[in-house]
């Protein structure tokens, strides 16, 4: 098909605003999906997408349309809501010329509606603003439409409006998609100094792949220059490994087989390649016997959450092992590393994008690969300056170094927005307090409604604080952040001592003004869990050098002296006395068993 013919373009939109309800209209209108096949959030395939209602993952589809007898193929790819992955969000940015900036006329703009905007601005993708949910009857229409004209710049008129529902103004939409999205050109993505211009080969994008144990890695690409047919031999640039195109095809959404993917369009190529780490997001397909240069890829996210990962059974080592592989297969925002623990045995520590991530990725291994886990508690990087100048980059607790070896801390800060009522400012400012927050300028929204601007430390943001920030303002305010630069940070190690040794599994970082709370919270909840031993055992909190929380837990004890009846007393004194010596040498001697289902009830907070 001609170029001029084809749109290539996502929706982007705060989370919960519509994007995966207006993509089912889309596919019913333009036929795509069968009447018969058709159900909610269709592009969403995972069973916890469905479950939970967000999108997780990108997921493109190819939509026929016909406008004045001219037919046209409309490539969609619908992108998450959550701040956690904005990283997908971007790659599909990357792969296309225009978006939908779909904003709910019950909610208006929410932050991380301005989080996307601002991805797709730096993109210079061609923005289409719409409203979405007109038919609810807590819509208010024409003071979200001012809300989007004054972020925009742009004319009332041009703000669609839109029922995912009812798929009213769909028709609509989809002809606006056709008028005012630029056709794809070939090059289109900005060339890097003496890289080839697509049209001089072939240059395919990928923006995602997964995993088939049949088929192998399966990659999702944008076609910018020439054509890729079944049967071709291909190269990755980067990677620069050869490979036989086994099939390409598109989505529609479920995988259609073709005969060749042209310039222009979005669509999957079979790879066959099974082992890891060969394909990576942001490579460039192109021929293997006349090469073209790579395309410039995606920036490589860093985690910023880290936690560590055991099977509750050793001998579910080896499957945790391929499970964790085979999801990296298919999240190339998900790292880990093997690790091991005296008390815990092998595991892996595990980074993630933020605790939705983790939480995502945690679940997915139970439920699709069966797995029993312990999930250590989160934590973040921190930079280790020592006296000598040297750095050292830590991002697990056990590993921070010892109170006064070293110079200085440094911990990274995150740039936050967020938007709510302006009732709720009063409350909210103190929670910032709590958590350590530095408040920028406050902006009016109107319609009685501010943006706070503010930095605080990623290590607070991860101390509840959305779950208190939605607690604080009745569930009205919104959040979206992008991790700043480092700073010098006021932490502790802390470590919790059981029978005088410290259990690493346990020992966490905290911040110092903190750090005697926290201390006893801990040691009170151990104290609670832990089964009492045949000897008494003390439980204490350790931190700056210090004990700074101390529990005893009694011995368990037996009556040595029951099956005694009447005599001397001085019979059952001596009994008593033996046993007593036996506890004392067993305390010097013996080691605390912490069972694995202490650890578990630990690990979980709210128990």
């Amino acid at each position: 098909m001609d170029l001029k013919h084809i749109r290539n373009f996502s929706i982007i939109a705060h989370i919960d605003h519509g994007k995966s309800t207006l993509a089912d209209r889309m596919l019913e209108i333009t036929h795509t999906i069968e009447a018969r096949k058709m159900r909610d959030q269709v592009l969403d395939q995972m069973e916890l997408e469905r479950e939970r209602g967000i999108t997780i993952k990108m997921t493109p589809v190819r939509m026929n349309y016909s406008l004045n007898l001219t037919s046209y193929i409309l490539n969609l790819i619908d992108t998450p809501g959550h701040i956690d992955f904005s990283y997908e969000v971007s790659r599909a940015i990357k792969a296309v010329e225009g978006t939908i900036l779909l904003v709910d006329s019950t909610q208006g703009i929410q932050a991380q509606t301005l989080s996307v905007l601002e991805m797709a601005q730096d993109a210079g993708l061609k923005i289409i603003p719409v409203l979405s949910k007109i038919d609810s009857p807590l819509a208010r229409i024409e003071e979200v439409r001012g809300e989007i004209v004054n972020l925009l710049g742009c004319i009332p008129e041009e703000v669609l409006e839109v029922s995912g529902k009812t798929g009213q103004g769909v028709n609509q939409l989809l002809e606006a998609i056709i008028e005012k999205i630029p056709s794809p050109t070939p090059s289109f993505l900005p060339l890097n100094k003496g890289e080839v211009p697509p049209a001089e080969g072939v240059q395919a994008l990928v923006f995602d792949f997964k995993y088939s144990n049949h088929k192998g890695v399966i990659v999702y690409v944008r076609m910018f220059g020439g054509e890729v047919r079944r049967g071709e031999q291909l190269l990755f640039a980067q990677a620069v490994e050869k490979f036989i195109a086994l099939e390409v095809g598109v989505f529609t959404p479920a995988e259609t087989p073709k005969d060749y993917l042209a310039s222009g369009e979005i669509g999957y190529i079979v790879t066959g390649i099974k082992q890891p780490g060969i394909a990576s997001v942001g490579d460039t397909v192109t021929s293997f016997k006349k090469p073209a240069s790579a395309l410039s890829g995606y920036m490589s996210p860093l985690p910023v959450v880290w936690a560590s990962v055991y099977p509750e059974s050793g001998d579910d080592f080896p499957i945790l092992k391929s499970a964790l592989s085979r999801l990296k297969l298919s999240d190339s925002a998900f790292t880990y590393e093997e690790e091991s623990s005296g008390a815990l045995g092998r595991g892996f520590r595990c980074g993630f994008l933020g605790m939705l991530h983790l939480e995502i990725i945690t679940e997915r291994l139970k439920r699709e690969f069966n797995l029993k886990l312990i999930i250590t508690t989160p934590s973040i990087t921190y930079k280790i300056v020592y006296k000598n100048d040297k750095e050292e980059i830590i991002y697990s607790p056990h590993k921070f170094p010892d109170h006064g070896s070293y110079e200085k801390v440094l911990e990274p800060w995150v740039f936050v927005k967020i938007i709510l009522p302006t009732e709720y400012l009063s409350q909210i400012m103190q929670l910032l307090h709590d958590h350590e927050a530095e408040i920028g300028e406050t902006e009016s929204m109107g319609l009685g409604r501010a943006a706070l601007n503010i930095k605080m430390p990623l290590r607070e943001m991860m101390r509840n604080f959305f779950d208190e920030l939605k607690s604080a303002s009745s569930g009205y305010a919104s959040i979206s952040y992008k991790i700043g630069d480092f700073r010098e940070a006021d932490v502790v190690r802390l470590d919790i001592l059981v029978g005088g040794e410290i259990a690493a599994a346990f020992s966490r970082i905290v911040s110092r003004q903190k750090m005697e709370t926290e201390a006893e919270k801990t040691v009170e909840k151990l104290y609670n869990i832990l089964p009492r031993q045949m000897f008494v055992t003390k439980i204490q909190g350790q931190a700056a050098g210090r004990i700074i929380s101390s529990r005893t837990l009694s011995a368990l004890k037996k009556d040595v002296t029951q099956h005694m009846y009447g005599g001397d007393i001085t019979r059952k004194m001596k009994l008593r006395e033996k046993q007593k010596k036996g506890k004392k040498k067993m305390a010097e001697r013996g080691r605390v068993n912490i069972p694995q289902d202490v650890f578990m009830k630990m690990m979980r907070s709210g128990e």
